[in-house]
């Protein structure tokens, strides 16, 4: 007499891709590393995204990218609503940065990665590729410590409080655009030290949650997919993060509609965001502040992930000698 069993949708994902995961976003980080310096941002950008494909199209998943590098009509990338993965296992949604920071790739400069995130089918936010106001601080503060509509002095000061310190030990975290001078300049007056990356959000909201860096709040306009992305971690890790699609144009609210988008100007909490059960990972490409980068020795290759997983809250990081080349499709 056979017997069934039924796994939990949150179980299944756990078997089958917590490591899978891993396989998945070094491969990319493999792939991209081989053209770090050469200048060729779009070239990089484009060998991740193949060997991003190619690995998530080998997993027992039925996935659908919510997240992703563009839309349909952009393809060849990994584009919203494409569907990866062998369909023999579980139905997933995906949101990817197969190389985040191409420009740090190109020029070869600290912080560029590849990046993954995965959840149960119908949990994580659909959203187009549009820009995203976010605010976002580490775990450990009382709920309504920062608020995305409060002017940033106000975050500053209140984060402070929280802390218990003076806004001169507070260190908040921008990407160096124009569009955010008037928030750098009122982050000074307060006291508070700014630091200022070219690239590559994701980690920077994620910086947030870790004392090592010395970051405590990330401030500015940034990607959609990339604050998709840093929510899943934030959901892993712990912290508060709030976010609103810039939909400034109507053919962006269309857009938007199409995806089920009812308000364009909803403040999404992490949980609007991520819901139940979760994965992130990241492969660095170049060394930064949280990965070393792809190391390619004379007959191996060493890779840093990390992959956290939000039920358990579990975190790890991932040292990994790789010495069969084939697999990363070097020839």
């Amino acid at each position: 007499m056979s017997t069934s069993i039924t796994v939990q949708p949150s179980l299944a994902i756990e078997r089958v891709l917590t490591i899978e995961i891993v396989r998945v976003t070094e491969r990319a980080a493999v792939a991209a590393a081989r053209l770090r310096g050469r200048g060729h941002e779009k070239a990089a950008d484009q060998a991740a995204v193949d060997a991003m494909r190619r690995e998530l199209n080998n997993l027992p998943i039925d996935g659908t990218v919510v997240i992703g590098e563009g839309e349909m009509d952009e393809a060849p990338m990994l584009f919203i609503g494409e569907k990866v993965g062998n369909k023999s296992g579980p139905k997933v949604d995906i949101a990817v940065d197969p190389l985040e920071g191409t420009t740090l790739c190109a020029k070869n400069m600290p912080g560029a990665i590849a990046t993954l995130a995965m959840a149960e089918s119908g949990t994580l936010l659909h959203a187009p590729d549009v820009y995203m106001d976010k605010i976002a601080i580490g775990p450990g503060y009382p709920k309504g410590t920062i608020d995305l509509d409060a002017p940033a002095d106000e975050n500053i000061r209140n984060l402070a409080k929280a802390k218990g310190v003076k806004p001169e030990n507070i260190t908040a975290i921008l990407l160096d655009r124009p569009r955010h001078a008037d928030i750098i300049a009122a982050v000074r007056k307060t006291g508070a030290a700014v630091s200022l990356i070219t690239d590559g959000d994701v980690a920077g909201v994620i910086h947030c949650a870790e004392m090592r860096t010395g970051i405590d709040i990330y401030l500015g306009i940034g990607g959609a997919p990339e604050g998709v992305l840093a929510a899943a971690a934030l959901r892993c890790i712990g912290g508060q993060m709030q976010c609103r699609l810039l939909l400034d144009t109507e053919e962006k609210r269309e857009r938007s509609r199409k995806m089920g988008i009812k308000d364009p100007r909803k403040k999404y909490e992490i949980e609007d965001m991520v819901r139940g059960d979760c994965l992130f990972a990241a492969t660095g490409v170049t060394t930064g502040a949280m990965l070393s980068g792809v190391r390619f020795a004379k007959d191996m290759i060493e890779t840093e992930t990390v992959v956290m997983r939000s039920i358990t809250g579990t975190v790890r990081w991932i040292k990994a000698e790789h010495r069969q080349f084939e697999k990363f499709h070097l020839d």
